[in-house]
């Protein structure tokens, strides 16, 4: 058989990525960009299970039917058609995008467009095009999600992360619904220390409203302040709402 009739493998940057929502422009609501004007890529799948999970559709089936194959091309095509010209940051939500290695096709085209990008992650994966993102959370999760921590996994990333050329945006954020929640943030600021940190409050009403959703919300922020006001070891984290659960509540798409 000569060069030419050889089947090449499959390039899998060219895979299509599983798409639940893309919307925008709204504010990012949480973690290091909160408040900034931002479009948002939703994918499908997660490896965790979280007990207070606000996207469960991701990954529990009941969205499955929302679930579109798209390529980058469509998914950048999409952005556009939505935000024109009146956005410049894009962040890729989920489930866990980093299930995904060929998100880096879609980080490359955001990229020559001279657009930002953000990710969210637990810190349970690793995929080379992370060290392309411009903002990167990891948001290791607490006891009262009810998943376990893999330090070792997470250990490798923040080092990786902190070791790869080029500049990026970097900060760990730990949602915050109890005293133990609590515990464990110290715990892992003690373990990352030269890495921005931020507590945020939990939502526990992620199914439905209730007439005291932002009370109740801001009752919680308030708590947070007062423990982080308290806790020496602390002296150097940010906490934060989410400012989305307090403007739209548990509404999708925004």
């Amino acid at each position: 058989m000569s060069d030419s009739a050889k089947t090449l493998p499959p390039d899998p940057s060219a895979r299509p990525i599983p798409v639940l929502e893309i919307f925008g422009p709204t504010i990012q609501g949480e973690g290091m960009s909160i408040g900034r004007k931002t479009m948002f890529v939703r994918t499908a799948g997660c490896d965790y299970r979280c007990s207070w999970c606000d996207s469960k559709f991701t990954w529990d089936g009941s969205a499955k039917d929302e679930i579109r194959m798209l390529s980058a091309a469509q998914i950048v095509e999409e952005l556009f058609a939505l935000g024109g010209d009146t956005f410049d940051h894009v962040t890729i939500s989920g489930g866990n995008p980093l299930l995904i290695s060929q998100m880096s096709c879609l980080v490359q085209q955001l990229r020559e467009r001279g657009i930002r990008t953000a990710v969210e992650t637990q810190g349970s994966r690793w995929q080379d095009w992370l060290v392309r993102i411009d903002e990167v959370t990891l948001s290791p999760k607490p006891p009262s999600s009810g998943m376990d921590t893999d330090f070792e996994a997470l250990d490798s990333i923040v080092s990786r992360l902190l070791e790869a050329p080029g500049r990026r945006d970097l900060c760990i954020k730990i949602v915050i619904f109890d005293e133990n929640d609590l515990t464990y943030a110290r715990a892992v600021h003690k373990r990352y220390p030269d890495v921005p940190f931020i507590l945020q409050t939990g939502n526990p009403q992620v199914s439905g409203e209730s007439d005291d959703h932002v009370s109740s919300l801001l009752k919680r922020y308030e708590w947070l302040i007062g423990r982080l006001s308290e806790l020496p070891d602390l002296k150097d984290a940010r906490a934060l709402p989410q400012l989305h659960t307090l403007v739209w509540g548990n509404k999708r798409g925004v």
